[in-house]
């Protein structure tokens, strides 16, 4: 029996998918399984970054940009002013100001710690402030990193 075009296959024949239908769905596949991906990947790092990312700057650098860095996270490298040094060790307050020192350029900001500072924070210290900046240009600091002393450096 002949069998016209028309004619349905049979149970046992099946209709092979074009090739070129076939390599372009593979290919799509491929694109989207891409695609999905990649913006999986970047919004894991958007949300690991936004979130903790901070500025390091030093004392003359948050002067000259403080209305760009104001309500972001800062850390703040400078020198504790001999003399600023104000604490309340009842409520664990520490205010104080933190100036830059040469050869960089001059400049002096003050800040506030809530908390238990190293035991190496006094005036005159290298410290590191990490905090946000206020509107009124103080740093509202969270944590307190010292440098250590000289005395522990080889000679």
């Amino acid at each position: 029996m002949m069998s016209s075009p028309d004619a349905q296959p049979a149970d046992g024949d099946r209709a092979e998918p074009h090739p070129a239908a076939a390599h372009r769905l593979g290919a799509w596949k491929i694109v989207i399984s891409v695609s999905v991906v990649t913006m999986a990947l970047g919004g894991l790092l958007w949300a690991s970054t936004r979130e903790g990312a901070e500025y390091y700057k030093y004392v003359d650098e948050v002067l000259a940009g403080a209305a760009r860095y104001q309500g972001k996270r800062l850390r703040v490298h400078g020198n504790v002013v001999e003399g600023s040094l104000e604490s309340d060790k009842a409520s664990l307050r520490y205010r104080f100001k933190i100036a830059s020192r040469a050869p960089r350029p001059p400049g002096e900001i003050s800040a506030e710690f809530h908390g238990i500072p190293p035991d190496t924070f006094k005036a005159g210290a290298e410290v590191i402030a990490a905090g946000v900046l206020a509107s009124d240009g103080r740093l509202l600091a969270d944590k307190i990193e010292t440098k250590c002393p000289s005395k522990y450096e080889v000679k």
